[in-house]
């Protein structure tokens, strides 16, 4: 059986279309499936449009979170209760198009326990969003070893990979990445992002750099090792001051005024002070992880009233 885990926040102008058309593809290609939609936390009517098709099709559940988690928690809550023997994860927007399923789903088949849809295009982004995603997939490459140039949210995994995920102890996540760095055996599958079938995009700049920054602490000592090449880089700069003024100094030229000097204490405090700062998001980060608490919580679960209703009716 295949599990579809579709995150959802605030998409009620598509949920109906979207299991429509993963549905009917899905139907058409004889695949067995669970179609799970993840809410999180939406304050629209996307909950109420979930349970609405929970009672129209039994293969359709929803999971429905406490407040918003973001999309990481709403992508690991669907892979911590779903049931197939492998799973895919897509957008509820439709831009990762499902006519590629069946296709990623003859690769499971035919062996491949990771099959990850990778983009041809970025599509209609904006200049800034595509300089800022490249120079963030260039940080993680560098830093990290895992390549994410034109990686997407949009992978099948098999069973053994949704395990190897659910093991992972941490609380900051960043699926992306992770379902790279776990390994197995992968193929990749060309896709065009498409147009949004329906709404407006729940992403702007704050978040972008905020959701960057989480991967990027979480995932590399990047940061870190900016702050030891800058000390390096200031040291190198001082040595050459202080070379300088010995010099002058023998020479019965010393230096005027108190220029060097400025430079070198506003030069050094704004490295103490930049190096303070990147501990100081580490730590967070740390506290974070150390407190141990859930990623997301899920208030209702369909197939959990389901039984309940079973159960009494019994």
């Amino acid at each position: 059986m295949l599990s579809v885990i579709v995150p959802a926040f605030n998409e009620q102008e598509n949920i109906a279309n979207t299991a429509e058309v993963l549905t009917g593809i899905l139907a058409e290609n004889s695949i067995e499936y669970e179609l799970i939609f993840v809410d999180d936390g939406s304050r629209d009517r996307t909950w109420e449009l979930i349970e609405e098709l929970t009672e129209k099709n039994p293969s359709v559940r929803g999971l429905h979170f406490s407040r918003n988690f973001g999309k990481e928690g709403a992508i690991f809550a669907g892979l911590k209760r779903c049931e197939g023997d492998c799973a895919v994860v897509i957008d509820c927007d439709l831009q990762h198009p499902p006519a590629l399923i069946p296709k990623m789903y003859k690769l499971w088949q035919d062996g491949f326990e990771i099959v990850e849809a990778v983009k041809s295009s970025r599509g209609h982004e904006s200049l800034l969003y595509k300089v800022f995603a490249k120079s963030f997939y260039r940080i993680m490459k560098r830093s990290s070893d895992v390549d994410l140039d034109r990686a997407s949210d949009f992978k099948l995994m098999d069973r053994k990979v949704i395990d190897a995920l659910n093991d992972l102890p941490e609380r900051i996540t960043f699926f992306r990445a992770l379902s790279s760095w776990v390994g197995f055996k992968g193929a990749k599958i060309e896709f065009e992002v498409a147009p949004r079938a329906a709404g407006t995009t729940k992403w702007n700049f704050r978040k972008l750099v905020k959701f960057a920054l989480n991967n990027i602490t979480s995932f590399t000592n990047f940061p870190m090792q900016i702050i030891t090449w800058l000390g390096v880089l200031f040291l190198l700069f001082a040595v050459v001051i202080s070379v300088y003024s010995i010099v002058k100094f023998f020479c019965g030229q010393s230096l005027e005024g108190f220029t060097t000097v400025y430079i070198l204490i506003l030069l050094s405090a704004s490295v103490i002070m930049i190096g303070l700062g990147t501990i100081g998001y580490y730590m967070s980060k740390i506290y974070e992880e150390i407190k141990f608490r859930p990623r997301y919580i899920i208030s209702e679960d369909t197939k959990d009233k389901k039984n309940k209703e079973r159960n009494i009716a019994e």
